[in-house]
């Protein structure tokens, strides 16, 4: 029998215009998104910068074979709708994700935001009007020859009540691209921002938990060497080592070792601390989002999905 029969509560209405999904890696998100879009009759939106590439599957942990329950395929948008090797930033995900969340109400169906790259997921629930400011490319290219320092010495010379993130070098040249082009164009006016609904709803594992099944999904995906083997088929179709350097994590450490740079154990051990660091990330965000206003309603760890599922259903019905 289906987990899904057992259910004692089922909502026919919601008071939210997006439920969102959020977690570190390997939390259980696909899972409990999939067959609460069962439950709801909803469609999945992917928050995941990696997903929307085609034949990066299991580096991105897509687990395509969870969205069918029951001979029922759940729809998932945002995945698979770039070729590997492109580049896909904020920007691009805020148009895409509207486009998907008009066309799943348009069907009467309820949307359901589900990911772990919390900047995705925030940029579509915030004004970002940042991300309307086109990309400057010569400057970025003088800007790439200068020091972190020199360029945050010419982003200090702005006297403005903006506020940038100034961690890396990457992020104060955008900073500095956005001064730039408001100094050039001051009668700039964001375009006004889609007003939606949301409830958020969080997966925290213990972080021994979280250890334990990031490194059990590792050991699976390099068992039979199925990811060495996507990563060398990218390599054959003409993705550059350098874009999946920048694709990070899996791909740039198995394509580290593909070219001999590493042996296959430290590819291993340097990969799975990145991981785990990187969980440590996400959670560290989403905390950050929590401090900007924003409300997570964290499921009890040890909740099943059934238990899950009827949580976020009641926390969702219209009273």
């Amino acid at each position: 029998m289906g987990v899904l029969n057992l259910f004692l509560v089922i909502l026919n209405d919601t008071e939210n215009d997006l439920i969102v999904i959020l977690g570190p890696t390997a939390s259980g998100k696909t899972q409990l998104a999939a067959h609460l879009a069962k439950v709801l009759n909803g469609e999945i939106i992917s928050a995941d910068s990696r997903q929307v590439y085609r034949g990066m599957d299991i580096g991105t942990g897509k687990d395509l074979h969870e969205y069918t329950i029951d001979n029922q395929t759940i729809e998932v948008h945002l995945i698979n709708n770039k070729k590997a090797g492109e580049k896909y930033n904020i920007a691009e995900f805020q148009q895409d994700f509207l486009k998907s969340y008009d066309k799943i109400l348009e069907k009467s169906k309820i949307p359901i935001l589900s990911g772990g790259s919390g900047l995705y997921i925030q940029s579509v629930l915030q004004d970002f009007w940042q991300t309307q400011i086109p990309n400057n490319e010569p400057l970025r290219d003088y800007l790439s020859l200068l020091s972190k320092d020199e360029i945050l010495e010419k982003v200090e010379m702005y006297k403005t009540n903006l506020s940038f993130d100034k961690s890396s070098k990457k992020r104060m040249i955008r900073a500095l691209e956005i001064l730039e082009f408001l100094k050039d164009n001051t009668d700039f006016i964001p375009n006004p921002k889609k007003e939606i609904r949301f409830k958020i709803f969080g997966l925290n594992p213990s972080l021994q938990n979280r250890r334990n099944n990031i490194s059990k999904r590792l050991k699976e995906r390099l068992e039979n060497n199925a990811l060495v083997n996507e990563i060398k088929t990218l390599l054959n179709n003409g993705v550059t080592s350098e874009t999946l350097n920048y694709y990070g994590l899996e791909y740039k450490y198995v394509t580290s070792f593909i070219l001999g740079e590493v042996n296959y154990s430290q590819m291993y051990s340097k990969l799975e601390t990145e991981i785990h660091r990187f969980a440590k990330r996400q959670m560290t965000f989403f905390r950050s989002m929590e401090k900007k206003g924003f409300e997570i309603d964290w499921i009890p760890e040890n909740y099943n999905l059934i238990q899950k599922l009827n949580y976020i259903l009641k926390k969702t019905q219209n009273k």
